[in-house]
This record gives C-alpha cells, sequence and structure tokens, in this order.
C-alpha cells in the first residue's frame, strides 16, 4: 500500500445511504469542496468493532461539524445492507441513529484506490478469476484539507478499532498550522504551545518542556 498523504484524494462516484436512511445514487466527495472531510473505511455492516466505531464517530460529530469537517463512512456491503443495518437497534448490534453518510463500494474500486482492500484478484491455474482475500476494506482512515488532498492517514488491521479523539486532534493540528503557520509537536492538543518551523523554535520548544 502506498500512502495518500500529500496527493489528492482518489474521487468516486456511488451509491450511499445518508440521514439515517435515504439511499442516494452518486454519491462522490466533490459536494463537500471547501470543508475538510474525514473520510473512513470499516470491513463490513453486521458486524463486532465495527459498530462500536461508527457509533463513536456519532457520538463526536458535532465536534467535526463545528470544525467545518464532514464525516464519511464506506465499507464494501451494499447500499441494502447499510439501510438494514441502520433500521437495527444499538442495543442489538446495530447502527440506527447513524446520520452521516455510509458509502456502498460495492464494486471494491474505492477501497482499492484509498489502497485499503485486503485482497486482489488474480488467476488460477486453470485461468479463472480468483480472490486472494476477503475482498473487504481495513481500517483506513483519511483526513482531507478544503483542497481535497490528503493530510494524513491512518490504516488499522481488522481487530483494532481506531480513536476518534485522535482523529479530532489530527484536525486541529491541520487547522492549527493552517491558521497560524505553527507545526504541532508530540502529543500536542487543541490550546497547546505550537512551535515555528525552525532550529530556534524546536529548541526554544524543548528548551521548557
Amino acid at each position: 500500500m502506498s500512502t495518500l498523504v500529500g496527493k489528492k484524494a482518489p474521487q468516486f462516484s456511488a451509491n450511499a445511504v445518508v440521514n439515517g436512511g435515504e439511499v442516494v445514487n452518486n454519491f462522490s466527495l466533490e459536494q463537500y469542496e471547501g470543508n475538510y472531510v474525514l473520510f473512513f473505511f470499516y470491513p463490513k455492516d453486521f458486524t463486532f468493532v465495527c459498530p462500536t466505531e461508527l457509533h463513536a464517530f456519532q457520538s463526536k460529530l458535532n465536534e467535526f461539524e463545528s470544525r467545518g469537517c464532514k464525516v464519511v463512512a464506506c465499507s464494501t456491503d451494499t447500499e441494502e445492507s447499510h439501510w438494514g443495518w441502520l433500521q437495527m437497534e444499538k442495543a442489538d448490534g446495530g447502527i440506527k441513529g447513524i446520520t452521516y453518510p455510509i458509502v456502498a463500494d460495492t464494486s471494491k474500486t474505492i477501497s482499492m484506490n484509498y489502497g485499503v482492500l485486503c485482497g486482489d484478484y488474480d488467476y488460477n491455474e486453470d485461468g479463472e478469476v480468483v480472490a486472494t482475500g476477503p475482498m473487504i476494506a481495513y481500517r483506513g482512515l483519511f483526513l482531507m484539507d478544503k483542497e481535497g488532498v490528503v493530510r494524513h492517514q491512518i490504516v488499522n488491521d481488522f481487530p483494532l478499532g481506531r480513536n476518534v479523539d485522535e482523529a479530532i486532534r489530527m484536525l486541529d493540528a491541520l487547522t492549527h498550522f493552517e491558521e497560524n503557520g505553527e507545526v504541532c509537536p508530540a502529543n500536542w492538543v487543541k490550546g497547546g504551545e505550537a512551535m515555528a518551523e525552525s532550529h530556534e523554535g524546536v529548541a526554544a520548544y524543548l528548551s521548557q518542556n
């Protein structure tokens, strides 16, 4: 997998479920031009770690939106599967109450273009096309700036759930840099001390911390 950091995010057009139950065609991230976008992949609907992540992002959705950031999820399931899972109560393992868009990457091309698809297509000895893996997405997360350039990405294996507060911290770091021209050192949090991007700035910061 090659990094997308510093590159324009791959564009796509696909079906998605928005507002907890409305199926829309030709959904794309281009509609969010001028906003930050947090685009994350999860492996499968009706699973175990995945609903904890989707609900965790929903619980902090206001924090993303207050920072001008749109949250969008994606998996290789169909829009019908997404819709069905959205009707299931949280207590039963469902994701009812999720309002941000969930993209249906049924062609698996979105996951492939973002470098998070687990598996590939190959030919067996009989010349038949076979899949070399489960053909579902790893837990990829991509933060895009207002111009659609990827500024941060992480990819977790299936068993490892992500930290939503860390995603917010990275968004805060990006906005701080853009607004102030200061870089953000290790463990920086919003309101903390940043530093000038120079040898003098590093020396001054390290001398005080």
